[in-house]
């Protein structure tokens, strides 16, 4: 026997749960942490039905086996399987037998099933024998032990009768699977739709209709696939959604996708009685060159087709891999447009269900307006690239008569190795500088037509309105053009020439015999020209920053109304005073006029400074008075007239303001 330690603590009463009064309890608790541990794993893995855990019974000591045919496992856990018990009966009638067979005559076994006990007449197909240990009476399941007697004195442990009470309790409850196969399906993909959800078709087996019937499935919808060749198609869908024919695909669903090219609508003409009443949402998009030739958009081309469906233009926007990957990654806004405000009603909630936004494009006609949005290449970027290309030639072209063919002209040196690096490297902050102050010229030649009509009510031009409409691509290119010159400028002394250039003029200060080269006013020059450069272009990385939409989200309009005309101001500023001191006393001396042309600095500053001084004159108070009272309504000798009924009669009154 082994000493039982009383608990003195609540620690040593969790470990006296373990500690076992004889050698054969001492095994029995062992069990019953190999018993805990597959009740752990069959809750984790939802196993609805093991198999039988074999190889329990060669780990019980022989002395400790059951030697009478009465020594059996008593009210246990029973297989319902026919042959095949549940692994609980199996361990629980293990259980019983050691328990049974160690302490037998003397015990009552714990309960297990007929086949994992050791009574000969246990019934091999029913819930399993039933033994009271030692010479215990049989009962229960197929057959029964022979007649027994007991007496109190033989009741076991609590420790034994506590362990078959809970192998009986458990035998029950762990043949429910705790985790559904419907959730996950084999193949990790979604697993089928509930039976309550939308139906909704596809007609169609490309790349867009698989992400299509993909995002679907993931919004809750029951996607049936029409295909020609579903045999074929069948593995390329996930498995939720039925592949089928397209006969049988437009059946069950009121709303149906058109996933097609246009050419093929045609082959849907003999399911046109089926699709009567039907909403099918046309998702094509023509070619550039059909977009050209034909008038008609594909969706007016499938209304003729099909006069009694519902024809709804939408998601031909929507990238496939936009459909996949979520609208986080894409544009968010489905253009919808059809004939039926019911229609587009179902529809919109659809793709709100999808997670994307729906956006009313009106009727039918605008199909074509919809389907050339696709076609375009960023229509919002063409006018600002051709002005900074525009710059670029012009700049780049001045620098080389200036640097490289004026050397050459008249001196005959050859400096042609400016192209790739120096030349570009003094246009591009040329067009930086440029392309930051027409961002900010249009609000000022706006601010000077409104002073001078007194009025805000009137139109500026259209030159001045698309102008005013491309500012912030126009800023964007700056800030591209100021970051490339930057790492140019990082780049320039890795070459070659910074590195000869700096040979010979060691060379020739050893040949003059100078031993110290310092100019203190070049120091200072460089030292506040690179200072304000950098300030400069954080200034402007801020400004491009806060121009991204998930940014200029967060912001408020005065926190947005700062950044963009404060601090874009304040980058103007620090840029021209960069350009000023670079070019410093240049623009007097006439070694820097070559060809009779000036220095390309000066030309830059000409509409930097225009922009400057006419924020300063507005800053004035008889200017800021006045527009401000014309921005918050106010108009120059201007009347608004009110007509009211009065006596059935209409009166016109004036109110000046």
């Amino acid at each position: 026997m082994l000493p039982r330690v009383a608990p003195t603590s609540a620690a040593g009463k969790e470990r006296s749960r373990f500690q076992p009064d004889s050698l054969a309890s001492y095994h029995l608790c062992t069990c019953r942490r190999h018993l805990a541990s597959v009740i752990k794993w069959q809750r984790i893995w939802g196993v609805p039905r093991m198999k039988e855990v074999t190889g329990l019974h060669a780990l019980v000591p022989a002395r400790w086996r059951p030697r009478s045919p009465h020594a059996g496992a008593g009210r246990g856990g029973a297989g319902r399987g026919g042959e095949e018990p549940t692994p609980v009966g199996t361990w629980a009638g293990a259980l019983g037998a050691w328990a049974g067979g160690a302490a037998a005559p003397r015990l009552r076994g714990g309960g297990g099933c007929g086949r994992a006990a050791t009574c000969p007449q246990g019934g091999p197909r029913g819930r399993g024998g039933a033994g009271r240990g030692g010479a215990g009476r049989g009962a229960a399941g197929g057959g029964a032990c022979g007649p027994a007697t007991a007496s109190s004195a033989d009741l076991p442990p609590p420790r034994l009768r506590a362990a078959g009470r809970l192998a009986t309790q458990m035998s029950g409850e762990m043949d429910k699977p705790l985790i559904s196969r419907r959730l996950v399906d084999s193949d990790g993909s979604l697993a089928e739709a509930p039976s309550e959800a939308p139906k909704v078709g596809v007609l169609g087996s490309g790349d867009f209709a698989r992400s299509l019937v993909t995002r679907l499935l993931g919004s809750g919808f029951s996607v049936v696939v029409g295909s020609r060749n579903p045999k074929r198609t069948a593995g390329l869908f996930p498995s939720a959604a039925q592949v089928t024919f397209q006969a049988e695909a437009v059946d069950s669903p009121d709303v149906i996708f058109v996933a097609m090219f246009r050419e093929h609508y045609s082959s849907l003409c003999g399911l046109s009685d089926q699709l009567a009443g039907k909403i099918l949402v046309d998702v094509s998009n023509p070619t550039e060159q059909e977009h050209l030739r034909r008038r008609e958009s594909n969706a007016e081309y499938l209304a003729s087709l099909f006069p009694t469906c519902t024809v709804v233009k939408a998601f031909n926007v929507i990238s496939a891999w936009t459909l996949q990957s979520g609208p986080r990654d894409g544009n968010r806004q489905v253009p919808i447009c059809s004939d039926h405000p019911e229609a587009k009603r179902a529809v919109s909630e659809m793709v709100q269900a999808m997670g994307f936004m729906p956006m009313d494009m009106g009727s039918l006609v605008s199909a074509r307006e919809v389907e050339a949005m696709p076609l375009r290449l960023l229509p919002g970027w063409k006018v600002p690239a051709l002005l900074a290309l525009g710059l670029f030639i012009f700049f780049y072209v001045y620098n080389f008569v200036r640097d490289v063919l004026q050397p050459y002209v008249r001196d005959g040196k050859s400096k042609f190795y400016k192209l790739p690096v120096s030349v570009v490297n003094t246009t591009l902050p040329c067009v930086a500088y440029v392309l930051l102050s027409l961002v900010y010229l249009p609000g000022v030649l706006a601010a000077a037509l409104q002073l001078h009509r007194g009025t805000k009510y009137r139109r500026f031009p259209d030159w001045l309105d698309h102008w005013l409409q491309h500012r912030k691509q126009i800023g964007l290119l700056s800030f591209f053009c100021a970051a490339l010159h930057a790492l140019y400028s990082f780049c320039l002394p890795l070459g070659r020439v910074s590195r000869y250039e700096v040979v010979n003029l060691a060379i020739k200060q050893v040949l003059a015999n100078k031993s110290h080269l310092w100019i203190e006013e070049e120091v200072w020059r460089m030292e506040i020209y690179l200072s304000l450069g950098v300030l400069a272009l954080g200034t402007l990385s801020l400004l491009a920053v806060t121009s991204l939409p998930s940014i200029a989200n967060s912001l408020n309009w005065r926190e947005f109304s700062f950044v963009q005309s404060t601090l874009g101001f304040v980058a103007l500023v620090l840029s021209t005073l960069h350009t000023l001191t670079y070019g410093w006393t240049r623009a007097f001396e006439d070694s820097h006029y070559k060809f009779y042309l000036p220095p390309t600095f000066t030309l830059t500053l000409l509409v930097p400074c225009v922009v400057i001084l006419a924020k300063g004159l507005f800053l004035l108070p008889c200017f800021r008075h006045r527009l401000s009272k014309i921005r918050r309504g106010w108009e120059k000798d201007g009347a608004i007239k009110f007509t009211l009924p009065m006596d059935h009669a209409l009166a016109q009154k004036t109110s000046h303001v």
